[in-house]
């Protein structure tokens, strides 16, 4: 027994893919896997098929016509094939978690491109498929060119093939994004955006905080926030959550600060916890400055800080910002606000000081 591809449109009507599997069976074909993508000209059937011996491509291709298909393609498989589509995309994806830089590589291998090159920014041809050649759009800038002999691109596969290329391109921003800090003291941190993987390590930073500190950022109470809560905060909808991170001398990593930047409509609350021991070393001030450039760049109006009037250290750290902003006060609590859009400096003003 031989192992084929095979692929064929037929009418997307009930009863056409059966005549089809009808008229392989009859030849001796087992079909191990099927994928059915839908397209405007019909549903385009694509076999992993084991085949007798003596059948060639030749007798392949009219024994798919005898069964209502066509535009059929034949080509001989490797067991490798015999891995299911979901398992080969994940399988790729895992590898651009990894290396990023191998997107050209990883889209020819999902798709069978014989080509595919990377274009500038500045070309003009409309993305999507004609036939063999599919344009995707690289978030990075430019965009990726593929061609194959045959068969033609399906929608579905252009679907694929650009979740993987921004998948590429999310990673090697957060990788980008990635900055050691240097603080006055000389102490080195990395401050990175967070992610889901971060939760236990996060948790860990909170239980290495003090009653108080906890108290000042989630201001409702001392206690741990839950797991839920926290999953929210490393990947808002809207906004950004850097975590800074240090190495002690055994080469073990922790996390020691959390920033929150969390959009609702045009204006962004921001939100920080540092751990007791890093506090006071210029950690908040250096990861409030990075929130607020994200923000101006993402466009948001406005940044908003809702801390306790006591909470001096945070005052403190928001004056270093250099920024107008302007304060609203409740009891106890204060809500600052700071205009992303002026231009001049000042400090800021609270009521009564």
């Amino acid at each position: 027994m031989t192992l084929w591809r095979i692929r064929a449109t037929v009418d997307d009507r009930p009863g056409y893919l059966s005549v089809l599997t009808a008229s392989l069976a009859l030849r001796g074909v087992n079909i191990l896997t099927v994928q059915v993508q839908p397209t405007e000209r019909g549903a385009v059937d694509d076999f992993l098929v084991d085949a007798p011996d003596a059948l060639d491509e030749t007798e392949l291709i009219a024994a798919v016509e005898r069964g209502r298909g066509r535009d059929c393609w034949v080509a001989r498989s490797e067991a490798r094939g015999l891995a299911d589509q979901p398992t080969r995309v994940l399988a790729l994806a895992n590898r651009l978690v990894r290396d990023p830089d191998a997107t050209g590589e990883a889209l020819s291998t999902l798709l069978g491109a014989d080509s595919v090159r990377w274009r500038p920014a500045s070309t003009s041809v409309d993305r999507g498929i004609i036939g063999a050649s599919m344009l995707l759009a690289d978030p990075a800038g430019g965009s990726f060119a593929l061609r194959r002999a045959a068969p033609a691109f399906t929608p579905a596969e252009y679907a694929r093939a650009q979740a993987l290329v921004e998948l590429a391109a999310t990673v090697a921003r957060r990788a980008a994004e990635q900055v050691t800090l240097v603080l006055p003291d000389d102490a080195e941190l990395a401050v990175r955006p967070a992610c889901a993987d971060d939760l236990s390590a996060v948790l860990d930073l909170h239980e290495g905080c003090s009653p108080g500190s906890r108290q000042r950022r989630y201001l409702s109470g001392a206690a741990l926030p839950r797991q839920a809560r926290l999953r929210r905060l490393l990947e808002p909808s809207r906004g950004l959550t850097l975590i800074a991170t240090a190495t002690d001398d055994d080469g073990a990593e922790s996390v020691v600060a959390m920033a929150n930047l969390l959009g609702e409509g045009d204006e962004a609350e921001v939100a920080l916890l540092v751990r007791d021991d890093w506090q006071r070393r210029g950690l908040g001030s250096a990861l409030l400055r990075r929130l607020a450039r994200h923000a101006d760049r993402a466009g948001y109006a406005a940044l908003v800080l809702h801390v306790q009037a006591e909470n001096t250290p945070m005052l403190r750290t928001l004056r270093r910002l250099n920024r107008p902003s302007s304060a609203e006060r409740d009891g106890t609590l204060l809500s600052l606000t700071v205009p992303l859009t002026a231009q001049r400096t000042s400090t800021l003003s609270t009521p009564g000081g």
